[in-house]
């Protein structure tokens, strides 16, 4: 799981309302956590939190999740906003028959400005071209998620992040991935060192990032750490990526019986308002269409999320997804990585 299911309020109250304490292992990555079931783990867990298209694409056609029933979580779906109207794509199995699992928490991650330096509507509007530009040249900084630098390395490139690459693409990416990396400040997987270099005026923006990385210090009164989400881009001409959490569960072949009930129970007002504020992490969730849901969060949250361009942020991104030629550009951002000067 990622960190939100493993916040000890969360395993407490279900400890307290069910007698039963959970195990949990937080990820390094997604497909990671793919590769350990594919190797036998299915035997060891049994559920998986993963983001949006590892659920449809790798863990149901492998047969490592089964389905869920649809007269029980279906439902579920018609409580959360509008973009998971069912049958929500990545929910279902690509012949539509099957659910896969239930969507909760999401947001976009894309990165950090300091809006006392550069303005969030200039940002918005530069989109990705302020790292190519040599002005930002060690004013920014990298939060070094790998999978998500080579994203964001294609939406500077002008490549498509999930469509199929060309030689001209790999080339563009080669030469964008050189210019960060090496123009770049500092490079840290600790994205509270980037916030501090932010607030310290080392540096004026950095990537990979989004509200996950700054929400925590904007509650503590920094709100000059401004997520952005580009307006346009070379994603079917969106700018952003959006990420959506599946909560599936795994076909351990001696499932414990309340499996489908804890997947169940988490959808529900109290445990995912705890999910949304995880160890920290403010992130918004899908059930916080539901007025008393929503009204379970402080203006104070609410502004740390920016909560008013939530929608804007969401409608200028696509979803996440498995990037085709990834090996390829990992190599390729890896050898950047190992070169900078």
């Amino acid at each position: 799981t990622w960190d939100a299911y493993a916040d000890p309020r969360l395993l407490e109250q279900w400890r307290d309302e069910t007698g039963e304490a959970i195990r949990y292992e937080i990820h390094i990555s997604d497909p990671t956590s793919v590769n350990r079931l594919r190797a036998g783990e299915t035997a060891v867990w049994d559920f998986v939190n993963l983001n949006n298209p590892w659920a449809r694409k790798e863990l149901w056609p492998a047969g490592l999740i089964r389905d869920l029933p649809h007269e029980r979580f279906e439902p579920l779906y018609n409580r959360m906003f509008e973009k998971f109207a069912p049958p929500y794509h990545w929910a279902m199995s690509a012949d539509g028959d099957h659910l896969l699992g239930v969507v909760q928490r999401f947001e976009n991650f894309d990165f950090i400005v300091n809006s006392k330096v550069i303005s969030p509507a200039t940002a918005k509007n530069i989109g990705w071209d302020l790292f190519n530009d040599p002005a930002m040249a060690g004013r920014y900084g990298i939060l070094a998620y790998e999978d998500w630098n080579v994203m964001d390395i294609c939406m500077g490139a002008g490549i498509h992040p999930f469509r199929d690459k060309t030689a001209k693409d790999y080339s563009k990416f080669k030469k964008t991935a050189k210019q960060w990396i090496n123009n770049a400040r500092l490079i840290t997987t600790d994205f509270a060192t980037l916030n501090l270099a932010v607030i310290n005026g080392e540096i004026d923006a950095y990537f990979s990032s989004g509200t996950y990385s700054v929400t925590s210090a904007r509650l503590e009164g920094v709100d000059y750490l401004y997520a952005v989400t580009p307006e346009s881009g070379p994603a079917d001409g969106k700018g952003g990526i959006n990420w959506i959490e599946l909560n599936s569960a795994i076909a351990n072949p001696d499932p414990h019986p309340d499996a489908l009930e804890f997947l169940e129970w988490i959808t529900q007002p109290g445990p995912a308002v705890i999910i949304a504020n995880g160890n920290g992490n403010l992130q918004p969730v899908s059930q916080m269409a539901q007025p008393e849901v929503l009204a379970k969060f402080s203006k104070a949250q609410l502004d740390a999320l920016q909560w008013d361009e939530f929608d804007e942020r969401i409608a200028n991104a696509v979803e996440y997804d498995i990037v085709p030629g990834y090996d390829r550009l990992y190599d390729i951002y890896s050898a950047a990585i190992r070169a900078r000067r």
